[in-house]
């Protein structure tokens, strides 16, 4: 059973800039201490492209994620991870084996969209 973390206000939610960004390139990232999949997400012209990092070998491959639209924070400070610095982080549910699932939309959107 998880056990739920501390509530936080809604000021502090809405400091998350949470987007929707397209996939426009994904590889893979065997400098990276765990597997892992580079992602380029366009966010549209306001944020424009941001780079990542993603432990999501487990259910995903590079080239199945072109074109794919996947929530991410994009506010967060750029992180260092072997070679790569990573700007944002796709988001996604974890499962009790520790593999992740990306969150994504339905329906096409505009790439950058907000999420509410």
């Amino acid at each position: 059973m998880t056990i739920r973390k501390p509530e936080v206000s809604w000021d502090v939610f809405n400091k998350l800039d949470l987007r929707v960004g397209t996939v426009e390139r994904a590889e893979s990232f065997p400098q990276a201490k765990r597997p892992a999949i580079k992602l380029w997400l366009s966010f549209g012209p306001e944020v424009g492209v941001l780079k990542t990092s993603a432990q999501i070998t487990d259910h995903y491959q590079p080239e199945a994620l072109l074109g794919r639209q996947l929530v991410a924070v994009v506010n967060f400070p750029p992180k260092q991870i072997a070679n790569f610095m990573s700007e944002c982080l796709v988001v996604g549910a974890l499962e009790p084996s520790g593999a992740v699932v990306l969150l994504g939309v339905d329906w096409p959107v505009d790439p950058g969209l907000q999420i509410a």
